[in-house]
């Protein structure tokens, strides 16, 4: 007959492959569905970061009309004018600062047109071909991307994948379908399959 202690013991060692048998699945658990922010971002206006190269024209204006890279920092070194800021604003909102800004003193009424010459690139991790940092294409999905990246490997979860996005300055991981679109600057990244 047992004693209490070797009752315990047992028990404890139950608990413990209970746990040890959960684990694969906790750690499957452990990404929620994207945030309602996450989809949403997909179909607000595109917001400029480092990376990204703008194509900007003030009419008339030869010497200023070109393409500006955003740097680390965020902003744009314009000519005449010095730095304007980009990160986190839209197309529209720098065409603004331009012009407000060549109307102290420079040109009188300035008509100035921006648009997006270059995205900023994603990032492609985990179980794909080749790894690494790849040229967004507007309209480009979740497979798109991986076919860039030479495809999913044979030990690749092909299903879903889990992105990291920066939206309004916070970044968010979410885990999305392959057939989702993705943004400039998203990092994806390909789980291996447990089975």
């Amino acid at each position: 007959m047992r004693g209490s202690g070797d009752v315990l013991t047992v028990m404890k060692s139950y608990a413990l492959y209970g746990l040890l048998a959960l684990a694969p699945l906790a750690a499957c658990a452990s990404y929620e569905p994207a945030p309602h922010a996450f989809h949403e971002a997909i179909n607000q206006p595109y917001v400029l970061d480092a990376g990204d190269r703008v194509r900007i024209s003030v009419f008339e204006q030869e010497s200023l009309s070109n393409t500006y890279a955003v740097d680390q920092s965020g902003y744009i070194a314009f000519p005449l004018i010095g730095s304007v800021a980009a990160r986190g604003h839209t197309l529209q909102q720098i065409e603004g600062q331009i012009a407000a800004k060549l109307r102290e003193g420079y040109i009188r009424s300035p008509d100035v047109t921006a648009e997006i010459d270059r995205y900023r690139p994603v990032f492609i991790m985990g179980e794909v071909g080749a790894a690494g940092q790849y040229s967004y294409v507007p309209g480009m999905t979740v497979q798109k991307a991986i076919a860039s990246a030479g495809g999913f490997t044979p030990r690749a979860q092909q299903r879903d994948v889990d992105i990291t996005r920066q939206i309004n300055g916070e970044v968010m991981t979410g885990r999305v379908r392959t057939s989702d679109p993705i943004l400039p600057g998203d990092a994806l990244y390909i789980r291996e399959r447990f089975f």
